[in-house]
């Protein structure tokens, strides 16, 4: 079935040559066409005048010329193992190439591993440059089935911690699971450099800059040069009493706050030669990316956190008037580069104590979609990114509204001119401390939502990217570091995308209540007809608590807020059917006893014993579900009716509970008995 009409021809073989949609399937079954006034607007902002049929006309021809007589596209993948690289140029076309390492070589042949730099010159004169990609063709995956916790890190707090989270509760939370529990992955939020302000936006997913770690999770007591301060151990105490003994939400600011005072005089401190030797060697590696994020920070606390209203000169990183703010922020530009390598070798660490207790994975990070359009990504990249636009998602059967992210999406065109450098150096700045990393919406590689600033998102429209370039890279950086790769593929994925991503060796992910057979009888789905190439999980910090939705207060919770669209007598029935269903099935599978009904703690032990039953490669607890909290992270469709991104983990009676007492529960260490010797290959 197809709805609207289509656009212009000529219009749309314009927008078919630049990777912009002119419709969308939010199902198998329905084909909706784009709206003309998305499909122009994504044009603009790759550069592409649509405004007018003369525009088009000039447009679409200069497009077509320009293709056709192009010699190479901006960017060649070649997989090993697939034989010589095949490059279509004319006869006669002399190569010149640069590895990656400097060498000149003129052929294609035996290449190593790498990004290479490809110059052809045709007989006719003609010459292009274009990167040559050659990567893998698989992404390392796990060696041997292994199970391990999801958790959101500024809810897991210690008797240590400093009001939230913090990178030394992930090392001990890491030590102990692989020692006392066997487990293989911690798996944590992003960890992204959040925008300043008051108040920040909590939402680990709008990040300053996905390059960059954020100081606020630091251990400082970690820190060599940190020296302990009475004023700031009580202010500390203040901050974890006030959450863990009095029900105060997660105050990030003020944490953030206290950490910043106590990092002033770190950063004053003299470092030892090792330690300086290790720094200047950080600043080196870094180069400009880390100038342009520490000079980011320290702009934004002179002129705001909003770089759009910076004085002009400034909004530009490379103008010179922003080469002198920098050099006269040099003390607050030293700053923020101290606190990135800081954060950096905490991050190292945690990820080697849990290599060193016994992790074959270790600590799995997860790389946001996007970044906040007012940050030091997007300033620091502005022209790599599309303005005017924002990323988001078509309406579908669970959002008619559609989605908007307020996330500027990168520009594919300039991604290609560059070898998709940033993304390359995105991924190998991650990769220094990921055991594994998790792709938030990997379908983004294949395409992005892009909603015209000012409209709806239904007005939205698909720009597709260079998927096989990304690929790529990813498994070249990500073999490279000896990573597993997991995409959250959740929701509507356009055809052919899980076959291609699991071609290469990215994980997806399955979550139990959505695992039925949509294309059969609708039941859920048993155990061995899961696919193997995933993390399977019985929920996500976007979803209800596995406790909340045996109960039902999930439903109650969505109640209270206004979130049903229909009776609550209604929504209440159909998740108890739903609930029932899949307990009939544990029940009928020898996986929960009848006596154990009504039971909650042994329904969820039953749950993950049936998610060991799956071949899934890797099998995640959410460490709330161990603890018997009843309360999602973030719930979709709310800001300000519910503390997203602000509770710590709770036990069923709401009461915060500390590491210390999850490494001591029975009702953890029974959950997690069900895992013990039964994760083998």
């Amino acid at each position: 079935m197809s709805e609207a009409a289509p656009l212009d021809g000529e219009l749309s073989r314009l927008a078919e040559l630049h990777g912009v949609a002119t419709s969308y399937s939010p199902s198998p079954d329905r084909t909706v066409a784009a709206s003309a006034t998305a499909v122009i607007a994504a044009l603009g902002a790759l550069g592409v005048d649509a405004s007018g049929p003369e525009a088009v006309r000039t447009a679409l021809a200069d497009r077509e010329r320009d293709l056709a007589e192009r010699l190479l596209p901006p960017t060649v993948v070649h997989w090993t193992g697939a034989g010589e690289i095949a490059l279509g140029l004319p006869a006669g076309t002399r190569l010149e190439l640069r590895t990656e390492d400097g060498e000149r070589r003129d052929d294609v042949r035996d290449l190593p591993l790498g990004v290479h730099l490809l110059t052809a010159t045709a007989p006719d004169g003609r010459t292009a440059r274009t990167r040559l990609v050659v990567a893998p063709d698989r992404l390392p995956t796990p060696a041997t089935r292994s199970y391990g916790l999801l958790v959101q890190l500024y809810s897991l707090l210690s008797r240590r911690s400093w009001g939230m989270g913090d990178l030394g509760d992930l090392a001990d939370l890491a030590d102990w699971a692989a020692r006392t529990a066997g487990a293989g992955f911690v798996q944590v939020n992003p960890l992204h450099a959040a925008v300043p302000g008051a108040p920040t936006d909590p939402s680990p997913y709008r990040p300053s800059s996905r390059r960059f770690p954020d100081p606020v999770h630091l251990r400082l007591e970690s820190v060599p040069e940190y020296t302990a301060v009475d004023s700031f151990a009580e202010r500390a105490e203040r901050l974890r009493s006030a959450v863990l003994d009095k029900g105060a939400l997660i105050d990030r600011d003020a944490v953030w706050e206290l950490k910043r005072e106590a990092l002033e005089t770190v950063a004053a401190a003299a470092l030892t030669p090792a330690r300086q030797a290790e720094y200047d060697a950080f600043l080196v590696e870094q180069g400009e990316a880390l100038e342009d994020h520490a000079t980011w920070y320290a702009l934004a606390e002179k002129y705001g956190s909003d770089w759009h209203r910076w004085p002009q000169a400034l909004q530009d990183p490379r103008s010179p008037e922003t080469a002198r703010a920098r050099a006269e922020l040099g003390d607050r530009v030293a700053f923020h580069s101290r606190l990135a390598w800081l954060t950096d070798t905490q991050l190292i660490a945690a990820q080697r104590t849990a290599r060193e207790a016994g992790m074959p994975v270790g600590i799995v990070h997860d790389l946001a979609v996007g970044v906040h359009p007012q940050g030091a990504d997007a300033w620091a990249q502005r022209d790599v990114f599309a303005a005017g636009m924002s990323v988001g998602a078509p309406p579908d059967a669970f959002n008619a509204r559609g989605q908007d992210w307020g996330l500027p999406p990168w520009r594919p065109d300039r991604l290609a001119a560059s070898g998709h450098a940033p993304f390359r150096r995105l991924l190998r700045a991650l990769f220094r401390y990921a055991g594994a990393l998790r792709i938030d919406h990997v379908m983004g590689l294949f395409r992005l939502w892009w909603v015209p600033e000012g409209r709806p998102p239904t007005e939205g429209t698909y720009v597709r990217y260079d998927a096989e370039a990304m690929l790529a890279l990813l498994a070249l950086e990500a073999g490279r570091a000896g990573a597993v790769v997991i995409g959250e593929d959740l929701g509507t994925v356009e055809p052919g995308v899980r076959e291609t991503l699991q071609r290469r060796g990215v994980l997806g992910t399955s979550v139990l209540w959505f695992e039925r057979d949509w294309e059969g009888d609708g039941r859920p789905l048993l155990p061995d007809r899961w696919r193997a190439d995933c993390l399977a999980t019985a929920t996500t910090h976007d979803l209800p608590p596995t406790a909340a939705r045996l109960t039902g207060e999930h439903v109650e919770l969505r109640d209270r807020l206004g979130l049903l669209t229909r009776p609550l007598e209604v929504e209440r029935a159909e998740a108890a059917a739903d609930t029932a269903e899949w307990l009939a099935l544990l029940t009928r599978l020898g996986l929960l006893a009848a006596s154990d009904a009504g039971d909650e703690e042994a329904e969820i032990r039953a749950v993950h014993r049936f998610l060991l039953r799956t071949p899934a490669r890797m099998t995640g607890v959410w460490l709330p579900d161990a603890i018997g909290d009843r309360r999602p992270q973030n719930l979709p469709g709310t800001w300000d009716q519910y503390p997203n991104w602000r509770l710590p983990i709770a036990d069923a009676e709401g009461r915060p509970v500390t590491l210390e007492e999850l490494t001591g529960s029975g009702r953890v260490r029974a959950l997690l008995e069900v895992f013990q010797d039964r994760t083998g290959p």
